[in-house]
């Protein structure tokens, strides 16, 4: 039996792109362009292999995966993204990652990256392996439990100031109240001692919670 892959990504022609190598050897279920689109297909869906980038609008890669441990737990997930760096690396599998490609090497790689990942392997470009483990002592590669600054709601509302939603917009799209928005808004800005939305912006990007 093929594998039932869910893609996600916010570039069309990345999904096509994916669909034609992946075809031959699977069978591709849905495909959708943000984080909150995904956490509702995964959940429908219950793919066994979900391909989703880091830098996704309305809720980014690593955040949508760390959910999509709880709620679709079966369903292994593979990175596919333009992000070479080890932070990026290192925070995919800390939220459950089984696998990360570059998307330069996907049509080369991908296929076996499944295979491996449905074997219950990791897998990792080469590319970049060699860096992400000769990382520092303490950043493991393995899923576990994520710690930060800040909560997973404050996570969220810093992503959609960054992508540049209004107050109203982000109480929209997370069922909150403005004030709400506001309140998580200036405890971040606070704690991070940052005096302006341009270097809230600044910061969730040199954090990989929003795409540059």
């Amino acid at each position: 039996m093929r594998p039932r892959v869910l893609l996600a990504d916010d570039h069309v022609l990345v999904i096509d792109g994916l669909r034609r190598i992946l075809e031959p050897e699977c069978e591709i279920v849905g495909a959708v362009e943000d984080g909150r689109a995904l956490l509702k297909a995964a959940e429908e869906l219950k793919p066994d292999i979900v391909l989703l980038d880091i830098s996704m609008p309305l809720l980014n890669g690593v955040e949508a995966a760390r959910r999509l441990r709880k709620s679709v737990p079966a369903a292994k997930l593979i990175f596919v993204t333009m992000h070479a760096d080890a932070t990026y690396v290192t925070g995919a599998f800390r939220a459950g990652a089984s696998g990360y490609v570059l998307k330069r090497c996907a049509s080369m790689e991908l296929v076996s990256a499944i295979q491996e990942v449905l074997h219950g392997r990791t897998y990792i470009t080469p590319l970049i392996r060699r860096d992400v483990l000769g990382d520092a002592p303490g950043s493991p590669l393995w899923p576990g439990e994520v710690s930060g600054e800040l909560t997973e709601r404050q996570r969220e509302v810093v992503q959609l100031v960054a992508e540049g939603h209004a107050v109203k917009e982000i109480a929209a799209i997370l069922n909150i109240s403005g004030k709400t928005v506001a309140f998580h808004k200036s405890n971040v800005m606070r704690r991070l001692g940052l005096r302006s939305t341009a270097e809230l912006t600044k910061y969730a990007l040199e954090h990989g919670l929003a795409g540059a």
